[in-house]
């Protein structure tokens, strides 16, 4: 049978070959019950002497090769496969059982099975062989034990072995295409995966970048503008001070791109083993952080005890909040951003919600997306990731909450 090298290849082998050794372990239980009620005929009929110890051999030969090619194909099999003589072998020897036992008993369907065989382990070349070497067998036995039947009823069990040997060679065929399917199949979807993830990758370094390399490099980039435009100004007007001062926020600036960008880092090269951090306990100083960094009011409220979640959840929760954050003091023009935590038996709800403005009614991600706001779209992708469900409103101000499943 023909086998293929490569991995997609290997799938579809692997279907042939279990389908083919279900076929022919079936095919050789069948043979075994047929010898088992055909044997005691074969040996009454036999001549005493050399006949009935021929005819004992070949009941003996030809039930265990049957039994053990069905108690152990995976074995013996590949054998029966490299050798088609093993075959024609053990059809001789059914022979014998057949001139003793006499065609117009269960023997005769165990020659039907040769045919049947050849077809499925050599294709239709032996197919054609064994069924017109079984077919000569039957019409020899049938010659040899005089007996008188219609010219039909003669042909009756060589046609039968033709018929068998194209099923044995049609099913294999089947085989072989359905191998081929599966082959095809499995590549597809392993070319779909594969461009599933590198899809997801590349949105989620977007996600990262955005959230925080972006940010930090456009908060440099503006305080350098400023430091120039201080540093041009006439000499009478310079401040040293305020030089200083820009000076140090840029310095400031970059080495918080720097540690940016070593999280960043961390976090693409982080391992499932690694120990999740406490979301409860970030989340808190995230918020605190945010309070001193922009002077913008920001409370936290939550439970005490720790809520267990995956490190890749925690993660992507702090930077939906930490997103959630910096809108409400870029863009919401806000006041006040209050942050809750609250844990029910299946879920983490998180909610932040600030006094700002909110968004404009005909917003949408679709619209974000086309004029290069990826901030919302990035919290939806975020939260889709670790199967939370988001959900924003602007009453009053804008709410994101996300709910994060336990579970």
């Amino acid at each position: 049978m023909a086998t293929r090298q490569d991995g997609g290849g290997k799938v579809g082998t692997r279907v042939e070959l279990r389908a083919l050794q279900a076929m022919c372990r079936q095919v050789f239980g069948f043979r075994l019950a047929m010898i088992a009620v055909a044997t005691p005929a074969a040996l009454l009929n036999a001549t005493p002497g050399l006949g009935a110890r021929l005819v004992g051999s070949a009941v003996v030969v030809t039930f265990m090769i049957s039994y053990v090619l069905f108690r152990d194909w995976q074995r013996f099999g590949p054998l029966l496969l490299r050798h088609p003589s093993l075959l024609a072998a053990d059809t001789l020897f059914g022979s014998f059982l057949l001139i003793s036992a006499g065609p117009d008993t269960t023997l005769a369907y165990v020659s039907v099975c040769t045919p049947l065989l050849a077809g499925l382990l050599y294709s239709w070349r032996g197919a054609a062989v064994f069924a017109s070497l079984q077919s000569l067998i039957l019409l020899l036995v049938q010659g040899a034990l005089k007996q008188h039947a219609s010219v039909a009823e003669s042909l009756l069990l060589p046609g039968l072995c033709v018929i068998t040997g194209a099923m044995g060679s049609t099913l294999r065929t089947l085989m072989l295409r359905f191998g081929t399917a599966t082959e095809a199949l499995a590549e597809t979807r392993s070319r779909l995966a594969a461009t599933e993830a590198v899809s997801a990758e590349r949105a989620r370094l977007a996600r990262e970048m955005h959230d925080s390399l972006t940010k930090t490099l456009y908060g440099v980039a503006l305080v350098a503008d400023g430091l120039a435009e201080s540093a041009s100004a006439s000499p009478d007007r310079l401040d040293p001070a305020l030089i200083r001062r820009q000076a140090e926020l840029v310095a400031d600036a970059a080495r918080k791109a720097a540690a940016e960008s070593r999280d960043l880092l961390t976090d693409l090269r982080a391992g499932p083993d690694d120990a999740p951090p406490d979301v409860l306990a970030e989340l808190r100083a995230l918020t605190g952080d945010f309070t001193a960094r922009t002077t913008l009011p920001a409370t936290y409220d939550g439970p005490a005890a720790p809520v267990p979640l995956p490190s890749a959840t925690t993660r992507q929760l702090l930077s939906v909040a930490a997103e959630a954050l910096e809108n409400a003091h870029r863009h919401a023009r806000a006041t006040r951003v209050d942050v809750r935590a609250e844990a029910t038996p299946t879920h983490l709800v998180v909610t932040i919600h600030d006094d700002g403005r909110g968004l404009p009614p005909d917003t949408t991600l679709e619209g974000l997306r086309r004029t290069g706001h990826f901030g919302l779209l990035g919290m939806t992708e975020r939260a889709a990731s670790v199967g939370a469900r988001i959900r924003l409103t602007t009453d009053k101000g804008t709410e994101v909450r996300v709910e994060v499943p336990l579970t």
